[in-house]
């Protein structure tokens, strides 16, 4: 395994997380969801709503799209939990927030996240830096995708019981890899025990996107 180094999240898990923040500044109440932990971790400065890419407008709909798919995985994982579902893992976790917003819920399952060691370390201390720590029941699961490593390998060596059901997430991250990865993703996924659940986001084909609009990512879920 290799050593730990501390390398900034990418731009893409720092604007989701600011988006996550602004939706509570801009957008009128009800909430789809309520996380400034993100944004407390990435630390932007004061100025951080002027950037091009927290437009109010301009980036409304892709706002939405991101709290929408957060509160779904969030209401899936609740409900699951209720069933007696005790394992959670978040793939391409990135600046998730579940364990520190909703500590009292994540105490009653183990939650694994799975992430690129750079960013997952820089993640771990900024959670020790803000005060958050890290809970015996949250495991930070680091992988080198780029070198091949079997992140379900990975998974059971941190504690992770492949024959318990689990609730798995994989969201706004099946864009970002290759048809062979997205495949090995759902066949290592797959692998859970009977009672498990998968959640991933997807954009369909740019052939299939109606003219004039973009094509919002898509949840699905299996059993």
């Amino acid at each position: 395994m290799p050593s730990p180094r501390t390398v900034a999240p990418e731009s893409t898990a720092v604007r989701v997380a600011l988006w996550r923040a602004i939706h509570l500044q801009v957008d009128e109440p009800p909430h789809v969801i309520e996380d400034e932990v993100g944004l407390e971790l990435v630390g932007p400065g004061k100025n951080w709503r002027r950037r091009p890419d927290m437009g109010k407008n301009g980036t409304s709909g892709f706002r939405a799209g991101v709290v929408a798919r957060a509160r779904y995985v969030e209401d899936l994982v609740t409900e699951r939990i209720a069933d007696g579902v005790a394992q959670y893992v978040i793939l391409g976790a990135g600046l998730d927030t579940f364990a520190q917003r909703r500590p009292e819920l994540a105490a009653k399952t183990r939650v694994f996240e799975i992430d690129q060691y750079g960013p997952q370390e820089w993640k771990r201390r900024r959670l020790h830096e803000v005060g958050y720590g890290v809970p015996d029941w949250l495991r930070l699961v680091p992988v080198d995708f780029e070198a091949d490593e079997d992140w379900w390998e990975r998974l059971v060596e941190a504690g992770f019981d492949p024959d318990r059901p689990a609730v798995l997430a994989s969201t706004g991250v099946s864009m970002y890899l290759t048809e062979d990865a997205v495949a090995d993703t759902l066949a290592k996924a797959a692998k859970t025990a009977p009672g498990s659940t998968l959640a991933m986001t997807f954009l369909l084909p740019p052939e299939t996107v109606a003219a004039g609009g973009d094509e919002p990512r898509h949840p699905i879920r299996f059993r």
